[in-house]
């Protein structure tokens, strides 16, 4: 082999290392094979509209005489996610889609016909609103099977009672609309049906009692967990 062959060798070499020890991108974000490039699967950095956004339409919106298959209210059906994208989405753009508007639109004016949750109904808080928010700009996309993120050994009260309470049951049971005469915007309306058997009742399907959430809204077998083992433990405010 020739002084110049062999230099020529060797670079070529260098070269092929070279590129070996890089990883090609994914244009969709992430490593190639790490990403959620659409609807199916939850993405790690993806709101995850199955267990995230699809339960604050349903509980909020999709009641009887708003948003529901038989009211449509303004021809708005908000208890899927065909139905609520057809209409007032317009994806990877929140501050230009109608229902992102009307859901973060101030209460107390003029314009209180055009704020969704009407009162006086409770309105959404502002960490969801902020939630739909992020799950339009990031595409709107039917993210699903993330239940992954639910761990059963946490059940605290604020850890993990609370929060699933203000996804799923706020909406139809606050300080101002208790349908059933049910409280569970507080603490102490939560304690209450926690140990008078109302609330693991209702969960589970136990019978004698109506399922919750209504409409085959059940919650995760996870989430449902969670709940039975903090009422078991004496429904602490923990």
């Amino acid at each position: 082999m020739t002084m110049k062959n062999r230099w020529l060798f060797i670079v070529m070499g260098i070269l092929v290392l070279f590129a070996c020890t890089h990883q090609i991108s994914n244009p969709n974000g992430g490593s190639n094979g790490g990403g959620n490039g659409g609807g199916g699967g939850g993405g790690d950095s993806l709101v995850c509209f199955e267990e995230e956004i699809l339960p604050l339409f349903q509980t909020n919106c999709a009641k009887s005489g708003c948003h529901d298959a038989k009211s449509h209210q303004e021809g708005y059906i908000l208890d899927s996610y065909d139905n609520i994208v057809s209409r007032g989405i317009d994806p990877g753009n929140a501050s230009g889609s109608k229902l992102y508007q009307v859901l973060s639109a101030q209460r107390g004016g003029e314009e209180d016909d055009e704020v969704m949750p009407p009162p006086p109904n409770q309105p959404l808080a502002q960490a969801q609103i902020d939630l739909i928010g992020q799950w339009i700009d990031e595409g709107a996309q039917n993210t699903t099977n993330c239940s992954n993120v639910c761990d059963v050994s946490l059940y605290t009260y604020s850890g993990a009672v609370r929060p699933i309470l203000d996804v799923h049951c706020v909406g139809c049971h606050n300080n101002t609309t208790q349908n059933g005469g049910v409280n569970l915007a507080t603490y102490t309306g939560v304690q209450t049906v926690a140990l008078n058997g109302k609330l693991a009742g209702v969960i589970t399907g136990a019978a004698g009692f109506p399922q919750m959430p209504p409409n085959g809204q059940t919650l995760s077998d996870c989430n449902i967990t969670q709940i039975t083992e903090w009422i078991n433990s004496g429904a602490p405010n923990n």
